[in-house]
């Protein structure tokens, strides 16, 4: 974990535990001033290790209660990546080369159709929108944006749009990606199920050297 005030540390292991707690909750627990704590929050909020959300828990004011985000749940010490590539190595061991692709690719359908149920009916923008809160609570750093015609000459497009770039800055599983190149080789099938009105094209590729993944979602 990397090292914090001793606080702070405090309150992300008790948030680790928790999962979620008020200002007041970690000050009591803590023994600290609630203004002391909502200024180690303040700082663990700038420096994206937590995330509040607003609650209405009674009679009163609304609270805000705390959290780990992504970020700050890779404070602590995680094997994930070497168990999975530990198991993969077995499997391609004990199965063949070609049965590890089939469960692969299996493995990136069911993934396409879960975001599939989470995305719904909504509209694309919406869909996209979602899609990249969906990829970022994962641990992807996510962006999407609109295509227009002419968007110089069109800022705000009459008609809702229905072309976007959506991209991806990092690989949340790339310690297994180096290893395992296939576990990527479907990830555009993947996208192209999860988002089956629209037709997805890949533009830039992590694996290939370049410094971002992309790809250009249009409506069929």
């Amino acid at each position: 974990m990397t090292t914090l005030p001793s606080t702070k540390q405090d309150i992300l292991q008790l948030l680790l535990k928790q999962g979620q707690a008020s200002a007041q909750g970690l000050a009591e627990q803590l023994s600290v001033t609630p203004q002391a704590i909502r200024r180690h929050l303040k700082d663990l909020e700038e420096e994206s290790l937590i995330l509040h959300q607003t609650m209405q828990t009674g009679i009163g004011r609304p609270q805000h209660v705390y959290q780990l985000s992504p970020t700050g749940r890779d404070q602590f010490p995680n094997r994930h990546d070497e168990f999975a590539l530990d198991l993969l190595d077995t499997l391609a061991e004990t199965v063949g080369k070609d049965q590890m692709q089939s469960i692969l690719r299996k493995q990136w359908q069911r993934k396409a159709i879960e975001y599939q149920q989470q995305l719904g009916q909504a509209s694309l923008s919406e869909r996209m929108a979602n899609l990249v809160k969906l990829r970022q609570a994962e641990g992807y750093m996510a962006e999407y944006h609109p295509l227009t015609e002419d968007e110089a000459a069109t800022p705000q497009p009459v008609h809702p749009p229905t072309r976007f770039i959506f991209t991806e800055y990092n690989c949340a599983i790339s310690h297994i990606a180096e290893s395992f190149p296939g576990v990527c080789d479907h990830e555009l099938e993947m996208f192209a199920i999860a988002l089956a009105d629209c037709q997805v094209e890949r533009t830039h590729w992590l694996v290939n050297g370049e410094h971002r993944c992309g790809y250009l979602i249009q409506a069929k």
